[in-house]
């Protein structure tokens, strides 16, 4: 498939209809990790990407997921996702060595910049996937630099996650330490300290160690902390509910940082044809539509809560 440099995402986008699924893993609240065989899309995808998925052969209209993981050598992707709808029910009753139909990966994923090094990870819900496969990017290309050079001692990531649900993952206490946080939140996601990557958890669940509260109001204790030659490093990231997507755009207008979104919206074609999922966007020309599916999913903040 060639690619044509008047419509950026011919030849980026794949399709296996015979993708298989390895397993599942079920979590409170009706969350699952799923784990599929697509080598193509595990190849191409980055962190913020998604895949739209073909939860079930009664079911033809595909899902939008995000992308938790991608193991480009071993052809393998991983998602997260809670039961909301028949598709996503039925998409949890396969198992593995099923099949199923995978189109991606498909999207604008994130984008660091060299001259903000230290990355702020906010996710919400369903939204935590796109930063755990950031998290790991960042902390594999932090890895990859020369120990003791500045590049590398300049750059760091922290992750703060929320959910009203239990975390679909194993919580444990963290072993890194972080300013500004109040005693107490030492709850984490022990897969992303794993990286060397500091994490915190809040919730209005009441689970121990996490923040009772928002999560952006966890992450807005750790930048008050800062000092300001350390804040003018960072950069926000963040994927969850647009009600949060909104808050991280009013603490990024507070602290004077640039932000990164990644839109959720609900989707038909996913690949930019029937315009369903389009959102306004200020651009330097004025608003415009913009396709959440191929124009995103990752936008700059402000351009898109500019007003919230």
């Amino acid at each position: 498939m060639s690619t044509d440099p008047t419509r950026p995402h011919r030849g980026t986008i794949f399709l296996d209809d015979e993708a298989e699924v390895l397993g599942q893993q079920a979590f409170p609240g009706g969350q699952y990790i799923i784990r599929i065989r697509s080598p193509r899309c595990a190849a191409a995808a980055v962190p913020g990407s998604f895949a739209h998925i073909t939860c079930d052969p009664a079911l033809p209209m595909r899902r939008p997921l995000s992308i938790m993981r991608a193991d480009a050598a071993g052809g393998v992707i991983e998602i997260l996702y809670k039961v909301h709808g028949e598709g996503l029910a039925l998409l949890a009753t396969r198992r593995a060595g099923e099949r199923l139909s995978v189109l991606g990966p498909i999207g604008n994923g994130f984008s660091a910049h060299a001259q903000r090094p230290h990355a702020v990870l906010i996710g919400g819900g369903v939204g935590i996937p796109p930063l755990v496969f950031l998290a790991e990017s960042l902390a594999q290309q932090r890895a990859a630099r020369p120990a003791g050079t500045m590049a590398r001692d300049a750059s760091r990531a922290i992750a703060f996650f929320g959910s009203e649900l239990p975390f679909p993952f194993a919580v444990r206490p963290s072993t890194l330490m972080v300013p500004g946080i109040p005693a107490g939140v030492i709850a984490c996601h022990p897969g992303i300290e794993r990286l060397d990557v500091p994490c915190r958890l809040a919730s209005f669940g009441g689970f121990a160690g996490c923040y009772e509260g928002y999560v952006t109001d966890l992450a807005a204790h750790y930048l008050a902390a800062l000092e300001p030659a350390a804040l003018s490093r960072v950069e926000i990231f963040a994927c969850g509910p647009t009600v949060m997507l909104e808050a991280v755009a009013r603490l990024a207008r507070r602290f004077s940082l640039p932000a990164q979104v990644s839109l959720e919206e609900f989707m038909a074609c996913a690949v930019g044809g029937c315009a369903g999922c389009a959102v306004a966007v200020e651009t330097p020309s004025g608003t415009a539509m913009k396709r959440v599916c191929v124009d995103g999913p990752v936008f700059e903040a402000q351009s898109v809560f500019n007003r919230s």
